[in-house]
């Protein structure tokens, strides 16, 4: 017996005079008024797109290498496809410059509500000195643009991967989702400056214990990255039941960023940032990254119990921190080279896990 496919959760649909209110969210400035009639006529064609269900209303064949060449696939999702598939080509050729990706997760900056800049992005500035000393081509993700940015998201995992690895497609095909104006998705961008990187350090504060949400959002949505599916044809898009089918058939969960080296960097002022550091280092091990050694997994306060109102001048005052996250970046630098080199020995590699999920 197949599965079962248990049903029952979703609301029913908005009715229109709520479509409407949710729609005009977007048009409060008064400035808008003058468009009244305008914004009428969109939002008729925005209640349409929702009504008809059409996420993808842009498609082209799937064509050659796909299960099924036939199918129709957001061009959304072969785009994003087509520059992964580059990015992993140009990772694997000898000539690459080594590239490292900095991931700085604190959602604080000066462009927006806090009017200051992070310490998290300080730290990822002494990171930085020591990777462009190094030779290394450094690509810096600020993911504080999710909350100065207009328009950015990075929209939340649906869990797909929980129903069948196989309906958790890689890339996620899950966004956009142009009718229910899901859009402005920034994980296509990042997955590729993932895969084009030879090494990744992660930044991060410490949030009530966890890690700020805009990085907690994109680990979530990496979870294509290990196990996901890269062909959406073989479960016809969303199709539960093909992809039930599939992982019940035998699935290989592949690791798509395997490979790379990390280096992890967490601070906090009063509580968390050891459990953390453990969360970080635990997930990117998983994933099928190399640490760079004991000193690339760094943990620290910052003006412990101190106040908030000081806590850059904290930072100035502790030096030794600042030096260790430059240690962290320069064991990465080392780690990258000896990876690439072949002289960086991962003592379990090859082990077959018995349980791959």
């Amino acid at each position: 017996m197949p599965p079962t496919i248990r049903k029952g959760q979703a609301p029913p649909m908005l009715p229109r005079a709520e479509f409407h209110d949710r729609f005009m969210q977007s048009f409060h400035d008064p400035a808008f008024r003058a468009e009244t009639e305008a914004l009428r006529r969109l939002e008729d064609i925005a209640w349409q797109a929702y009504d008809e269900g059409r996420k993808a209303p842009v498609t082209r064949r799937a064509g050659p290498g796909y299960a099924d060449p036939d199918y129709e696939l957001s061009v959304d999702w072969l785009d994003a496809r087509a520059r992964i598939d580059a990015a992993q080509d140009a990772w694997g050729r000898p000539e690459t410059r080594s590239r490292v990706l900095l991931v700085n997760g604190s959602p604080r900056n000066d462009g927006t509500c806090p009017g200051e800049i992070s310490k998290t992005w300080r730290l990822t500035q002494c990171a930085r000195e020591v990777l462009d000393g190094g030779g290394i081509e450094v690509d810096v993700l600020d993911l504080s643009r999710l909350t100065s940015d207009y328009g950015r998201h990075i929209h939340p995992c649906k869990g797909c991967v929980s129903t069948a690895m196989p309906l958790c497609h890689w890339p996620c095909s899950c966004y956009p989702n142009h009718a229910l104006r899901q859009t402005g998705d920034w994980m296509n961008e990042i997955y590729e400056r993932w895969v084009a990187a030879h090494g990744v350090i992660v930044l991060t504060p410490t949030h009530w214990y966890q890690a700020a949400s805009p990085l907690k959002l994109m680990i979530d949505r990496l979870v294509c990255a290990d196990g996901g599916n890269p062909d959406p044809t073989s479960t016809h898009g969303k199709k539960p039941d093909e992809a039930k089918a599939l992982e019940l058939e035998g699935w290989g969960y592949p690791k798509h960023l395997e490979g790379r080296v990390y280096g992890v960097v967490v601070h906090g002022d009063v509580a968390g940032p050891e459990g953390l550091r453990r969360n970080l280092t635990d997930w990117l091990d998983w994933m099928g990254l190399v640490d760079a050694g004991a000193q690339a997994r760094l943990d620290r306060y910052i003006g412990y119990y101190a106040p908030y109102a000081t806590s850059h001048e904290a930072l100035d005052a502790d030096a030794d921190v600042q030096e260790e996250v430059r240690n962290v970046a320069r064991a990465v630098v080392l780690a990258v080279a000896a990876l690439r080199a072949g002289k960086l020995q991962v003592p379990d590699r090859g082990l077959k896990a018995p349980r791959p999920k």
